[in-house]
């Protein structure tokens, strides 16, 4: 039968409620390496790597999610970005839209493969090393208020307040 206790120990195992600030931020550091990652899909390199290492599903999660429908168009053209000026290349040119077969967009875009690779590696490392600071020093911050809670005012007509 199943108790609201169980059910409480499996809700703070899953969420990984007991583990360290270290650890949730690291989780949240690789989510926003996965959210830069020209690897694709998402979803997947979240799930595998909460489960190989073990690591806080949600905390990966709420990294990835940098990586959104409104962000991603940013992410995807700085990414590119990114990756032609550090190879030195031009500037992407337009695409041509006389010939819309597959294997003439793929001969358009192959050689921008690497340098969106480049980017990816370059704006994923450079958002993790980001990512864990600003998140072991919130999570640090909130757990710390929540193991000294402020002192709440005496309610009105104690005759101490």
């Amino acid at each position: 039968m199943l108790s609201i206790d169980r059910i409480r120990a499996q809700l703070i195992q899953l969420l990984h409620l007991r583990e360290s600030p270290h650890r949730t931020a690291l989780a949240f550091a690789a989510g926003v390496f996965i959210a830069f990652s020209p690897i694709y899909p998402h979803t997947l390199l979240v799930l595998f790597c909460s489960w190989a290492f073990r690591l806080n599903l949600l905390a990966i999660l709420a990294g990835a999610f940098i990586n959104n429908p409104w962000t991603i168009v940013p992410i995807l053209g700085a990414t590119l970005w990114t990756g032609l000026r550090l190879m030195g290349m031009p500037e992407a040119p337009p695409l041509s839209w006389n010939d819309l077969s597959f294997t003439s967009i793929y001969d358009q875009i192959l050689p921008y493969a690497i340098p969106f690779l480049v980017g990816g590696i370059v704006l994923s490392s450079l958002g993790a090393m980001l990512g864990y600071p600003a998140a072991y020093l919130v999570i640090s911050k909130y757990r710390k208020r929540l193991s000294h809670p402020a002192e709440e005012p005496l309610p009105p007509g104690t005759g101490l307040g």
